[in-house]
């Protein structure tokens, strides 16, 4: 299902099931350790992105390895490689290309259903709150603030690796595209630094299917000829892992 919204120098894989009933089995001991004392589905979930991710690596020739994560819960990667990883119920999914095809990914999956309340008031802006009351009346099948918390969550996944730093929900402005199946994320504060480059903000590929909402950036090196626009352009473009 995510391969769709990626390039070509993205590997994806995904699946709807776990991968196992015991999850120290396909993990490595220093990941086993990491969530010894988490709660058993959380375990199959964490085990099973990353029987999903360490086929992808195998895909770009990598041997598997421990996927660890940082404190903020960013998967740490090999030399040489950027990638990202989702998982929500019924679903776990990574992607991985070679730091040298792509500056950045990050995805986010997220069941098609509405927001717990209160938390739309904590991710959206007033602009943002604006195309998602018009959308809804339009498109009620898509639940439109969960697609915009999905799709803020890969912004951040996309932002992390570069920078190191926290990015609130309101330091990113969304629009979406519900014909096109695209997204564009405004940065409020300066933007990482990508071959030289600042970037103003972010843009993505967004799907809707199986139950759920999923949302992708993949960042290239470069900017594409028809986004030098100066500080309009995008490039193409927090759950932990």
């Amino acid at each position: 299902m995510i391969e769709e919204l990626l390039p070509s120098g993205a590997v994806a894989e995904d699946t709807f099931t776990d991968a196992t009933d015991n999850p120290a089995s396909v993990l490595f001991p220093e990941e086993a350790d990491r969530i010894a004392r988490a709660v058993p589905r959380r375990q199959r979930e964490y085990a099973t992105v990353r029987v999903c991710a360490r086929r992808a690596l195998g895909r770009l020739g990598y041997a598997p390895v421990p996927l660890l994560s940082s404190k903020r819960g960013a998967p740490q990667w090999p030399d040489g490689v950027v990638g990202s990883m989702t998982h929500c119920q019924g679903y776990r999914a990574a992607v991985v290309a070679r730091a040298g095809d792509l500056a950045s990914v990050g995805i986010d999956a997220e069941p098609n259903g509405p927001l717990p309340d209160g938390v739309l008031d904590t991710i959206a802006l007033p602009s943002e709150k604006e195309w998602i009351a018009a959308l809804s009346a339009a498109r009620p099948a898509v639940h439109w603030d969960r697609l915009l918390f999905s799709a803020k969550e890969s912004v951040f996944k996309t932002w992390y690796p570069l920078t190191g730093l926290e990015l609130d929900f309101d330091e990113a402005e969304l629009t979406v595209d519900p014909v096109a199946g695209t997204f564009a994320a405004r940065l409020l504060v300066p933007g990482p630094v990508v071959e030289g480059r600042r970037l103003d903000g972010f843009a993505g590929r967004w799907t809707v299917g199986n139950g759920l909402v999923v949302t992708a950036i993949a960042l290239p090196l470069a900017p594409a000829p028809d986004e030098e626009r100066g500080e309009e352009a995008y490039a193409h473009s927090p759950s932990g892992a």
